[in-house]
C-alpha cells in the first residue's frame, strides 16, 4: 500500500479504521471538492474515452482532462468544472488529470493574457454536452424510451416517467459506441448549477501533503542536477577555470554553452558549492547600465526623444493653447523580478531519437517547438509533460530555462533536471520593463477636460502605453505616443503587462485632475464615461457600461464617501477583456499611512467558480499592492543589485490589508480574471494615501517617496 506523507489526525484515524479490512481508496475530502487521486481502486481502472477531455470507467469514476498549464489561476480546476457542469457529472466523483502537450487534440495550451477559459469556455461546453448527450441516447436504447423523454442528474440518466434511473458508469461503454451528435443542446446559464459555486482547487490535498505537483518536485532516477552561471547584462565569457569544482565530490562535468557555464552532478547540493568554486572572468560586450543612467535617459526622452504616435484625436494643441488650466504630472517605475516562490527548472532528456520535457511552462508548444529547432528534430520527437507552477506569472511564458536544460542534457548525454537558485533567478532577466510616463491635461473655464496628453518611455517594453483604454473616446483632444529605448537588460511579460504600472499612473492622474477640478473622483469617472457614450471622440474599443457598472459597485459598497475617521481613494481599469474598480481605504498610525482595506467590483463575465475567483482578485490586490510599495530592482553596470529576499522587499503578511471582494452579475461570457484586478490596485492606495496626508505618490516604489519613508 502506497504511503501518505504527513496525514492529519483526522484522517490518520480515517486510514487506521480502515487497516483491518477492507480497501483503502485514500483521502475522504468533503464538501464539492473534486476527489485527489485515490491510491488503489476505481479510479484506476481504464475508462471508456468520450473525447479529448474525459472518459467514465465503469465504476462511475470520471476523470476530466485540463490541457492548459496550471500557474496559480486555477485553470486546473475551472476547466474540470466547466466539462462537468455540461455533463452533468457527481463533482464527487470527479478526478482531474494534467494532461501533456498534444496539439492534435487541444489548442491554446497557453497559461497567458487572462485568455484560458475566455478562449476554451464553448470548447469545455460542448465536450460534457456531447457526451452527457450519448449518455441519455444510451439509455434511451437500454429502456427503449425516446431520448427526449431522458434527463440527467449528477451521474445519472434518469427516465422519470418510469422512475428508473442508470448511472453514467453503467451506461458508459453503450454510449462510446454510438455516434458523436453533430450538434448539441447547451445549458441556459441561468440552470447552472456547478458553475458559479463555490469549488475547491483540486491540487489543494496534494498541496497540503506535500505531493509531487511542481516541476522543482520532479524526480527521474538516474537523472543528473545542472546548475548555469550566466554572465551579468553587457557582458560575455572571457576565461573559465573548472578546475576545483570539477574536483569536488559528486561534479560529473563541468561544460559551456552560449556564454553560459553548467556545472553537473548528483545532487543540488554538491552542484552548488562546484559552482560557487568557478573562477570566471567575464569582459565587456555591450552597454554596461546603471539605474542612474536609466533616470538620465528616461527625462532625457520625454523631452527630446522621438515618438511613435500610438493614437490622435482632435486639435491638442489648441486645446491646450486655449486651456484655463493645464495639469502636469510624471512617474515612473523600476524594473520588477517575478521573484515566484518555485524558481525556474525543467527536466530534460535528449536522445538519439527524440527528447523528453517534463516541467513548469506556461508555453508547452513554444518549448516544444524551440527544442526541436536547437535538436534539429520534427516536433513530435518532443514531448512535454506538464507540471504544476510554483507561481512566476509571466516568466514561464519564456523557454530559455527549458533550452538550458536541453543543451546540457545534450552535451553530458544525460536525463538532467536544470534547478535556478534565488539568485539566479533573481538575477536572471526578463524582468517587468522599467518605464516614466509624463501626463498632461487641459481643463476649460467650467472646469471640463478638454485635452489630455500621454507620453511613455520604456527601456525594453515594445509600446508602454495602452492607447485605447479609457479616457480614450472621452477626451475631445487626445495625443498619446512612446519612446523606447533598447538595452542589453531582458525584459518580458509581468502579471498584468504594462498596464500593472500604467494603471496606476493613469489613474492617479486622473484623481488629480478630478481635484484640480473640484470635482468628486468617482463622479468625474462617471461624467466622462457618460461623454464617451453621448458623444464619442475616436474608437470605443471598452465597454462603456461594464466599466460603469463596476464603478457604481464598488463605491455602493465601499459607502464611497461615507466614511469617518478612514481616508478612502478610487481607481477602475480595464484589461484582458474584464472590468476591475478598487476602492482603498488608509488609515493613519503613529504618523504614518497603513492601508487597511480594500474594496474590488469586478466584471468578467460568467463567474466559473467563487473560490477561485475570490481568491485571483484577492491575490491580484496584494501583489499589486507589494510591488507598488516596496518592490524594486536597480542596476550597478549590468549587474542586478538585488539578488535575494534580504535586498529585494516583498509585502509582509502584516502589511496585507482585508480585501472584499464583489462580482457583477451577468450572463456574459467569461473574460478572464488571472490578472485584471492587480492593475486598479496601486492607484486605489496611492489615491487612499493622498485623501489622507494631501501627498501625492508619483514613483513606485512608493516607500521612497517623502510621505512613507520610514516604514522598514
Amino acid at each position: 500500500m502506497q504511503s501518505i506523507p504527513n496525514p492529519s489526525r483526522r484522517n490518520f484515524l480515517k486510514i487506521a479504521a480502515a487497516a483491518g479490512g477492507g480497501l483503502l481508496l485514500g483521502f475522504n475530502w468533503s464538501g464539492s471538492e473534486a476527489a485527489p487521486a485515490v491510491l488503489n481502486g476505481p479510479a484506476a481502472v481504464p475508462g471508456v474515452d468520450f473525447n479529448s477531455y474525459l472518459s467514465i470507467s465503469p465504476q462511475g469514476i470520471i476523470t476530466i482532462l485540463s490541457p492548459n498549464p496550471e500557474v496559480g489561476q486555477g485553470i486546473k480546476t475551472a476547466f474540470p468544472i466547466i466539462v462537468a457542469e455540461e455533463l452533468d457529472a457527481d463533482w464527487k466523483k470527479v478526478v482531474v488529470e494534467q494532461a501533456p502537450l498534444d496539439t492534435k487534440k487541444f489548442e491554446r495550451q497557453v497559461a497567458g493574457g487572462s485568455g484560458s477559459i475566455p478562449h476554451s469556455w464553448k470548447r469545455l461546453r460542448e465536450a460534457g454536452a456531447t457526451a452527457r448527450q450519448m449518455l441519455i441516447e444510451a439509455g434511451a436504447k437500454r429502456w427503449s424510451v425516446p431520448a427526449a423523454e431522458c434527463s440527467t442528474d449528477k451521474g445519472f440518466v434518469v427516465h422519470a416517467a418510469s422512475n428508473r434511473k442508470l448511472s453514467y458508469g453503467d451506461l458508459a461503454t453503450d454510449a462510446s459506441k454510438l455516434p458523436v451528435p453533430a450538434d448539441v443542446k447547451l445549458k441556459e446559464i441561468k440552470d447552472f448549477k456547478l458553475i458559479g459555486s463555490t469549488v475547491r482547487n483540486v491540487d489543494n490535498p496534494g498541496i497540503l501533503t506535500g505531493k509531487n505537483l511542481f516541476g522543482i518536485d520532479f524526480h527521474r532516477e538516474g537523472m543528473l542536477i545542472a546548475m548555469l552561471q550566466r554572465p551579468a547584462f553587457g557582458y560575455k565569457l572571457k576565461n573559465l577555470d573548472a578546475t576545483a569544482a570539477k574536483a569536488m565530490p559528486g561534479i560529473v562535468d563541468v561544460v559551456t554553452f552560449n556564454n553560459n557555464v553548467a556545472v553537473v552532478g548528483k545532487s543540488t547540493w554538491q552542484v552548488k558549492k562546484a559552482k560557487d568554486a568557478l573562477k570566471i572572468e567575464w569582459e565587456k560586450a555591450d552597454n554596461l547600465e546603471s539605474t542612474p543612467d536609466h533616470n538620465r535617459l528616461f527625462k532625457e526622452l520625454l523631452d527630446t526623444g522621438t515618438p511613435t504616435v500610438r493614437r490622435k484625436d482632435g486639435d491638442v494643441d489648441a486645446a491646450f493653447k486655449n486651456a484655463a488650466r493645464v495639469v502636469k504630472a510624471e512617474y515612473q517605475c523600476p524594473f520588477l523580478p517575478h521573484s515566484p516562490m518555485e524558481p525556474m527548472n525543467f527536466f530534460a532528456h535528449v536522445k538519439a531519437d527524440g527528447a523528453e520535457l517534463v516541467g513548469p511552462t506556461q508555453t508547452p508548444e513554444l518549448a516544444r517547438n524551440e527544442t526541436a529547432k536547437l535538436l534539429g528534430l520534427p516536433p513530435e520527437k518532443v514531448t512535454v509533460a506538464l507540471t504544476r507552477m510554483g507561481g512566476g506569472f509571466g516568466r514561464r511564458l519564456k523557454t530559455d530555462y527549458v533550452l538550458e536544460a536541453v543543451n546540457v542534457s545534450k552535451l553530458v548525454n544525460a536525463p538532467v533536471k536544470l534547478i535556478w537558485s534565488r539568485e539566479d533567478d533573481m538575477t536572471g532577466g526578463s524582468y517587468r520593463p522599467a518605464v516614466r510616463y509624463r501626463f498632461e491635461a487641459a481643463l476649460d473655464a467650467q472646469n471640463n477636460l478638454i485635452g489630455y496628453k500621454l507620453r511613455g518611455v520604456g527601456i525594453n517594453s515594445g509600446n508602454p502605453t495602452r492607447e485605447d483604454n479609457f479616457p480614450s473616446g472621452a477626451v475631445d483632444n487626445l495625443l498619446i505616443d512612446s519612446v523606447e529605448h533598447k538595452s542589453p537588460i531582458t525584459t518580458g511579460a509581468w502579471r498584468a503587462p504594462i498596464t500593472n504600472f500604467l494603471a496606476f499612473a493613469e489613474q492617479a492622474f486622473i484623481d488629480e485632475v478630478a481635484q484640480a477640478a473640484g470635482k468628486d473622483p468617482v463622479q468625474f469617472r462617471l461624467d466622462l464615461l457618460e461623454k464617451a457614450k453621448k458623444q464619442p471622440t475616436g474608437a470605443i474599443k471598452y465597454d462603456i457600461d461594464r466599466m460603469i457598472g463596476v464603478i457604481k459597485l464598488a463605491a455602493e459598497k465601499s459607502q464611497w464617501g461615507k466614511k469617518k475617521n478612514v481616508a478612502q481613494g478610487f481607481s477602475v481599469y480595464f484589461s484582458h477583456r474584464s472590468y476591475v474598480a478598487q476602492v482603498g481605504e488608509v488609515v493613519m498610525e503613529k504618523g504614518k499611512p497603513r492601508v487597511a482595506k480594500v474594496y474590488s467590483a469586478a466584471d468578467c463575465g460568467v463567474v466559473v467558480n467563487q473560490s477561485g475567483a475570490r481568491q485571483q482578485v484577492m491575490g491580484c490586490i496584494v501583489d499589486g499592492i507589494g510591488h507598488a510599495m516596496y518592490g524594486q530592482l536597480t542596476f550597478k553596470e549590468g549587474v542586478p543589485e538585488q539578488k535575494n529576499f534580504n535586498t529585494y522587499r516583498m509585502i509582509r503578511m502584516n502589511e496585507i490589508p482585508e480585501v472584499e471582494v464583489h462580482f457583477v452579475q451577468n450572463e456574459i461570457e467569461p473574460t478572464g480574471l488571472g490578472e485584471p484586478s492587480l492593475p486598479p490596485a496601486g492607484a486605489a492606495v496611492a489615491n487612499a494615501i493622498f485623501k489622507a496626508t494631501g501627498k501625492r505618490l508619483y514613483n513606485q516604489p512608493f516607500v521612497q517617496e517623502d510621505v512613507l519613508k520610514g516604514i522598514s
